[in-house]
């Protein structure tokens, strides 16, 4: 799915739900999907700042915060950074692939990985709320050189 599709199922999504797609949520939103990796808050604002110059800190984050709820985007905890979830419409937790030497993220999509966390955690009488698996290695592109 490419970000216009992504864009246009976010936006089906929130008709649907009775959520409201802002101007600005649906424009850090087109930031996220456009970025060529993890993308931090404060990268974004700068983006943003071009085309809204009095945007601040709070109306990024109020964006980010709305976009993860919803599960649109995905924040990758120790890059601290956000990438963009091209199928919003499967509700998952998030699973990432995550190479060490040229910063590319693939997003794996494992359900039965998901399922297992959980059962683990109920075993343990334990009950998450979220959950993001992170990965690091060295994808085949950077292995090759």
């Amino acid at each position: 799915m490419d970000s216009t599709q992504v864009v246009a199922e976010v936006e089906r999504h929130c008709k649907e739900q009775g959520l409201r797609l802002t101007p600005t949520r649906r424009r850090v939103l087109e930031m996220v999907l456009d970025a060529d990796g993890p993308i931090k808050a404060y990268d974004l604002l700068d983006q943003l700042k071009t085309e809204q110059p009095k945007a601040a800190p709070p109306t990024v984050y109020r964006a980010l915060e709305f976009l993860l709820e919803n599960h649109f985007i995905h924040r990758l905890e120790t890059l601290n950074a956000f990438v963009s979830c091209f199928h919003p419409h499967d509700q998952h937790q998030g699973q990432f692939l995550i190479c060490e030497q040229c910063d590319s993220v693939t997003e794996i999509h494992d359900h039965g990985i998901e399922k297992l966390l959980a059962t683990s955690a109920s075993d343990h009488d334990f009950k998450p709320e979220r959950q993001v698996l992170e990965i690091y290695g060295k994808c085949r592109n950077c292995r090759n050189q």
